[in-house]
This record gives C-alpha cells, structure tokens and sequence, in this order.
C-alpha cells in the first residue's frame, strides 16, 4: 500500500462525519436549537480524528519528507496551501467551542455561531479532501522511491499505534485539572 492509503481511508470516515455534521445542522436549523454534545462529539471528532491524527500524519510525516524533497513551485505552493487550510480548520473548530460555550450559556445568536461554523466545516472539509486526494497525492507521490514509501507507510503505522496513548493521558491531565488532591 502507498501511504497515501491510509490517509484516503481516513478521508472517507471525515466525509462521513461532515454529512452528519450537515445532516444534524439542517434538523437544527429548522428545530430553532441544537444539542451541544452532538458539537462536542464533532469537536472530539475534528481534533482528535481529522485534526491530530490524520493531519498529523500528513504534516508531521507526509509533508515532512516532501519538504526535504525538489518539489515543483506548483507542488510545494499546494503543500503550502494543504497546510494553511489545516490551520483554517483548526480556527474554525476554535469558533465552534466558542459558540457553543456560549449557546449553554443561554446567549442570543449562539445558535448562529455553531451553524456558521458547522456550514463552513461542511463546506471546508470536502474541497479540501479533494484537493489532497486527486490533485496533491498523486503529485507527491513521484517524489518518494519504494523505500521511501515504506518507510513512510512503517511510521504512519506507528503514529496511528500511539495517538489511543496520546488521546487518553490528555482526558486523564483534564480530569487531573478539575479534580483536586492526591491521586492514588
């Protein structure tokens, strides 16, 4: 398998995500409310799934390699681009906490905020993934050698292996923030 496998498998269960994500932002547009754990599970799911894992693998080891590589101007601008937009998501994600923090709270035009972030997330997440799957991975993938993508593939493996371990020391130092007093 290339490593760009694994990364289109994954681009697969995101678009899933965002069609729920779409799905659950209609009933609540026209319900006139939303439930705001169905917005912290899609948060967990942007951060922990789309964000720190996949996107991880993708800068932390894809465009890592690729940036050591004589890309093309017009690979390394759409690399460039990838990973601009990787911030754009995260700010977006940023906003929907934010108003959905606010929507607990009881605020006017909350609702708003979380479906302006939830519509540009809809929109974002599927133009990016295919920006990634037919016009950059196929591109980057010139550039590596068998042993390269081995190798890459090897150590995607092994960041996917660690991130359950990664993930839950994060719950356990939250929880350690709220909880006082010692731990046995």
């Amino acid at each position: 398998m290339l490593p760009i496998g694994p990364l289109m498998i994954e681009h697969r269960l995101i678009e899933k995500m965002f069609a729920l994500v779409s799905r659950a932002a209609s009933d609540s547009r026209s319900r006139g409310r939303i439930d705001p754990r169905l917005v912290d599970a899609a948060v967990d799911f942007v951060r922990t799934y789309a964000d720190r894992t996949h996107h991880g693998k993708e800068e932390d080891i894809l465009f890592r390699d690729l940036g050591r590589k004589p890309l093309c101007a017009s690979d390394r601008r759409v690399m460039q681009e990838l990973v601009d937009e990787h911030k754009m998501g995260r700010e977006a994600v940023r906003q929907l906490v934010s108003a959905n923090e606010e929507y607990r709270r009881g605020s006017p035009g909350a609702l708003d905020g979380v479906l302006t972030q939830f519509s540009f997330l809809v929109e974002f997440y599927p133009r990016h993934i295919e920006k990634e799957d037919k016009v950059f991975f196929p591109a980057a993938m010139r550039y590596l050698d068998a042993v390269e993508k081995d190798a890459m593939l090897a150590e995607m493996y092994e960041f996917d292996r660690k991130m359950v371990h990664e993930k839950y020391a994060r719950v356990v130092d939250e929880v350690g923030r709220r909880v006082r007093g010692p731990v046995s």
